[in-house]
């Protein structure tokens, strides 16, 4: 008789009573993830669900992934230590036959399976979505990609700038004089993980009531395009001729007044009026109280058909205040704003920190860092205590001799046959 293997919640629960009595539940404890992920992409996904209490194992090959490589420029390896926070690491060959073999017992005890290898890579080495769920059916395995894993550019080399540029991002980012602009930070990148991580957990979702794992993979290309939201409704709504690709700090479509970044004394303030009540706070913010009701800027469309005036106004009165004293009026008086911060302000937001998303540490590899935790907030389950980005194949012996019950001389053999990473000597 075929014995059901336990729910999530179940295996939760054994997670859990193995351990101290009083251990915080999280989310994922009993959930084990094997992350072939590399860059950005696929470890974020990884990255959010260690933060919520599954064991991940991140698996590189011998010579580490590619953004390990980084850390030959100052600061390069931070962003390793921000998006691999509490995995572990292991290094295996999966192109030497050693190697598969015991990537395939791993897979035998596993829940997810997440890569971002180019189409393709995993099949051909015989460890594709198909070999590894008739493995193990109840296998989510995750595949990211930059535009997919079928269609006529699934084979397009993809980085998050190429990205930028086929989805139309870079196209409507920057100014109507200047050229194509691309996002400053990695957008692409993310917006592909934060959803591969969202496939995943529908994935399993529905093997809670299935039984059943299953194939998902998420384009870069895909869950950026939404983000042209404003700039497609332009072009549907038959204005494109009137409204350049690019407009600068004011809104994509040019439908929102005012929507712009305004000089300050000291630096520079983002303000963006969504209703009339907006407006009218801002005016009396303002000292402009006096404005209220004139016709020029009764509406938004009266407002959009000023918008130079409106920024001549809001310009004005900006320039002669420090970001500081602009703050306090705005909230004072609720109108949307924000100051245009610099990293390092950022870097130390009070709120960010006080919230548990970033946190002073004193890491290993990259010294004294502000890195950052889950930004998801689900009550009752805080993120797991901290742990250090794992160096390379820094956890063999907990992966295999714990969960595998490989002893040394068995894990020798395979590191000698081409199969295992290098020992980890300790750092």
């Amino acid at each position: 008789m075929k014995v059901r293997p336990r729910s999530i919640a179940a295996r939760s629960v054994a997670a859990r009573s193995a351990g101290r009595s009083d251990a915080v539940a999280l989310p994922l404890e009993g959930i084990l993830v094997l992350d072939l992920g590399h860059i950005y992409q696929a470890p974020y996904a990884g990255f959010l669900m260690a933060q919520a209490g599954a064991t991940v194992i991140k698996i590189e090959p011998p010579t580490g992934e590619p953004l390990r490589r980084r850390a030959m420029v100052a600061g390069g390896s931070v962003p390793m230590a921000m998006l691999n926070s509490n995995k572990k690491g292991l290094s295996l060959d999966l192109k030497n036959p050693k190697g598969q073999e015991v990537f395939l017992r791993l897979v035998d005890k596993a829940d997810v399976v997440i890569e971002n290898f180019s189409p393709g890579v995993m099949g051909r080495l015989g460890l594709g979505h198909e070999a590894l769920l008739k493995r193990n059916p109840r296998l989510v395995y995750a595949a990211g990609s930059g535009y997919g894993q079928t269609g006529p550019d699934k084979d397009r080399l993809a980085m998050d700038l190429t990205v930028q540029a086929a989805v139309g991002i870079m196209h409507t980012t920057g100014y109507p004089d200047g050229p194509p602009t691309k996002a400053g930070p990695t957008v692409c990148d993310f917006l592909g993980g934060t959803h591969l991580y969202g496939a995943i957990m529908t994935a399993l979702f529905a093997r809670e009531r299935s039984d059943k794992g299953t194939y998902v993979e998420v384009a870069m290309q895909d869950a950026a395009y939404s983000t042209l939201a404003s700039a497609i409704g332009m072009h549907f709504g038959g204005q494109l001729k009137n409204v350049p690709p690019r407009t600068g700090n004011s809104h994509a479509g040019l439908a929102m007044a005012p929507y712009n970044v305004y000089p300050a004394k000291d630096g520079w303030i983002a303000i963006i009026v969504v209703t009339e009540g907006h407006w009218d706070r801002l005016l009396r913010a303002m000292g402009q109280a006096n404005l209220i009701g004139d016709e020029r800027f009764r509406s938004n469309p009266d407002r959009v058909k000023h918008m130079a005036e409106v920024d001549r106004l809001v310009t004005a009165w900006t320039s002669a205040h420090s970001r500081a004293e602009l703050e306090a009026l705005t909230r004072e008086h609720g109108v949307p704003a924000a100051p245009v911060r610099t990293l390092e302000e950022v870097l130390n937001d009070a709120g960010m920190h006080e919230r548990g998303m970033l946190r002073w540490v004193d890491h290993p590899e990259v010294g004294h860092v502000v890195l950052p935790s889950t930004p998801l907030r689900i009550e009752g389950a805080p993120p797991p205590a901290f742990a250090p980005s794992p160096f390379l194949n820094q956890h063999e012996a907990d992966v295999l001799g714990g969960l595998l019950g490989m002893g040394e001389q068995e894990r020798e053999a395979v590191r000698e046959a081409g199969g295992l990473g290098p020992r980890f000597s300790g750092r």
